[in-house]
């Protein structure tokens, strides 16, 4: 006795109930009585049962056979949304702000750093300061002087070469305002380095350096830990803009024919069942990878979906040239029928469906498209979603 899915029964059962409950609301249902023509892999439903099940048809299609190549992949944070942020001087690393999964905004202090460069910083911007306000007073000296001597000379009290003197130490003092004017900038860059470009948090110790976040994001990972001495570049944390996916795939160089620019990528992920994702290539590899054999691409992940997480593996398909014309039928209308392939075919009966179940003979398939050699009626259209469902309906039929 063949053993049904206990979802399939729990959907027939469902099913026979709608069926039921259509009867007498409809009068028995005549329209829809069993055609002389009917046998044990046929099913009629009515019309309420139709609604409930919510039967996806398809007409079996004509078109350009694409073979497909399937190789495993992996699913990567997008390089041109992700920061990985190390540590930007010396010190003892204070306070941690973040976990992995936090969301943060630009600008948000991730990280503290105690260290003596944010005190050199200091005092060396306070330094400059004063250079520049002494390089300030001895410019506005030298051009007093300067103007003294063009009105002395203008008068014929002032010798040309004494004129010349004070024009010359009038430019001289021009240079050392400049020169001190350019360090102090230099030193204002490295406290706003230090610091970053935000507000300061209200119990700001002034040895601290600033570590911020550069975007808005998700904390990927933390590797900073509190009491820690930090060097330069040494890493902290990594933000990323999750949404942003790409993924990484290695194809054999018998497919170089596909590995291009612009190329669509379906692909399903082991944790996600059956579901379907798409991506599409923006590199490719300049070169074959002298070990594997293979050609690297990097593609940008085009489905939103909130289940998918960097690091998953995945099966990638991608589409080959277009070949010649054949019949094709999704890859979700094929179902095992007691050891048959078959297809569930519809056809109107009123407001509901007369379903069959059409063995046919099956060629080649992608992950989306299933090739057929013959069987079914290329006039009639065939269940893909809800196929099990009819599938289960045309069992309880077949066993009286």
């Amino acid at each position: 006795m063949t053993r049904i899915p206990l979802r399939l029964c729990a959907a027939a059962t469902l099913l026979v109930a709608a069926c039921s409950a259509d009867a007498p609301a409809r009068g028995g249902d005549a329209g829809l009585q069993p055609d002389a023509d009917a046998s044990g892999d046929t099913a009629l439903l009515g019309a309420r049962t139709v609604q409930i099940a919510r039967f996806d048809l398809v007409p079996v299609r004509r078109m350009p056979w694409r073979d497909a190549t399937r190789v495993p992949a992996r699913l990567t944070l997008a390089p041109t949304a992700t920061q990985r942020l190390g540590a930007i001087a010396e010190g003892r690393i204070t306070r941690v702000h973040v976990l992995p999964g936090d969301v943060v905004r630009r600008g948000q202090v991730l990280v503290r750093i105690h260290s003596h460069e944010m005190m050199d910083a200091r005092a060396k911007l306070a330094q400059a300061r004063i250079l520049r306000q002494q390089a300030e007073a001895d410019l506005a000296l030298a051009t007093s002087q300067a103007d003294r001597a063009e009105r002395l000379h203008a008068a014929r009290a002032l010798a040309l070469a004494d004129l010349e003197r004070a024009r010359t130490m009038q430019l001289d003092a021009q240079a050392r305002r400049d020169a001190a004017q350019a360090e102090l900038d230099r030193a204002r860059g490295m406290e706003e380095h230090l610091l970053g470009d935000g507000p300061l948090p209200p119990d700001y110790d002034e040895h601290d350096v600033l570590i911020r976040s550069p975007i808005d994001g998700v904390v990927v990972t933390r590797d900073a830990q509190e009491g820690v001495v930090a060097t330069v570049g040494m890493p902290l944390v990594t933000v990323s803009r999750t949404s942003e996916l790409w993924m990484q795939v290695h194809v054999p160089e018998t497919a170089a024919a596909v590995a291009r620019v612009g190329t669509q990528i379906r692909f399903t992920v082991t944790a996600l069942g059956d579901r379907t994702f798409n991506a599409r290539v923006v590199r490719v590899a300049p070169a074959v990878d002298t070990l594997t054999r293979t050609i690297e691409l990097q593609a940008v992940v085009t489905s939103r979906d909130a289940a998918l997480k960097p690091e998953l593996f995945a099966t990638a398909e991608l589409g080959g040239a277009p070949g010649a014309p054949t019949w094709v039928v999704p890859a979700s209308a094929i179902q095992a029928l007691e050891g048959d392939t078959v297809v569930i075919a519809a056809d109107r009966r009123g407001e509901g469906l007369k379903l069959e179940a059409v063995r046919v003979r099956t060629g080649r398939r992608t992950g989306e498209w299933v090739e057929l050699l013959s069987g079914v009626d290329t006039t009639r259209a065939v269940v893909t979603g809800g196929a099990a469902i009819a599938k289960a309906e045309i069992l309880k039929r077949r066993g009286g």
